[in-house]
C-alpha cells in the first residue's frame, strides 16, 4: 500500500483554502516561509528593505494566484522559493541594469556574472537549509570543523561508510547549486530566471 505524503496533503490542501479567499490560509503560510521568502531574497539583493520588498510581492502573488501553483511539479516550499528567486532574480536584474545605464561603469556580462553568482549562492543556501539534518551536520563538521570522514564518522556516531554516503550525498546535492543557475538548466528553483 503506498504511503501517503503528508506535506503534499498539507500542500494541496493549502492551494484549496488559498482559493477560496481564506485569511487564515495566507497567515499559515506567512507563518511557515516568511523566514525563507525573506532569507532568499535577501542572500539575493544584499538589501534588507529590497527582500521586505520581495518578500510582500511573493506573498500578494501566492494570494492573488494561487491556482499557478502545481502540486505535481513538486512541493509547495519549492514553488514559494522559486518564485521569489524568480522576482528577486528580476528586481537585481533592473536594479544593476539601472545602476549601469546611470554609471556607465561595468557592463552587461559583469551583470549577468553578478546575478549568476547571487543565484547559485541563494541556492546553496536553499539546498543546505532544506536537506536532511544528518547530511548538513556531515557537510558542517567536514566543512567548518575540517573534519574528514573518519573523525566525521566518531563525532555522528556512525560507521565510516555511512559518514562518505552522507558526505558524498550532501555534496552531490550542493553541486545541483551551480548546474541549476547555469544558462539552459530546467525549470524550477534555482534556474536562470
Amino acid at each position: 500500500m503506498a504511503k501517503k505524503d503528508p506535506p503534499l496533503h498539507w500542500d494541496r490542501t493549502m492551494q484549496r483554502r488559498l482559493a477560496r479567499g481564506e485569511a487564515a490560509a495566507l497567515g499559515e503560510l506567512y507563518d511557515r516561509f516568511a523566514s525563507l521568502v525573506h532569507g532568499l531574497a535577501h542572500r539575493v539583493l544584499d538589501d534588507e528593505r529590497a527582500a521586505d520588498h520581495i518578500t510582500r510581492a511573493v506573498f500578494a502573488h501566492v494570494w492573488e494566484r494561487p491556482e499557478t501553483y502545481d502540486p505535481k511539479q513538486g512541493p509547495l516550499r519549492g514553488w514559494v522559493a522559486a518564485l521569489t528567486h524568480r522576482l528577486a532574480v528580476q528586481r537585481l536584474r533592473a536594479t544593476e541594469a539601472a545602476a549601469l545605464a546611470r554609471d556607465g561603469s561595468g557592463t552587461t556580462e559583469d551583470l549577468e556574472r553578478k546575478v549568476r553568482h547571487a543565484s547559485v549562492t541563494a541556492r546553496a543556501d536553499y539546498i543546505v537549509q532544506s536537506m536532511p539534518a544528518s547530511l548538513r551536520a556531515a557537510l558542517e563538521l567536514a566543512y567548518f570543523q575540517r573534519r574528514d570522514y573518519r573523525q566525521t564518522a566518531a563525532d555522528l556516531g556512525v560507521t565510516e561508510d555511512e559518514a562518505r554516503r552522507r558526505l558524498r550525498l550532501g555534496l552531490q546535492l550542493l553541486a545541483t547549486a551551480r548546474d541549476a543557475a547555469s544558462p539552459g538548466a530546467p525549470p524550477g528553483y534555482g534556474g536562470a530566471a
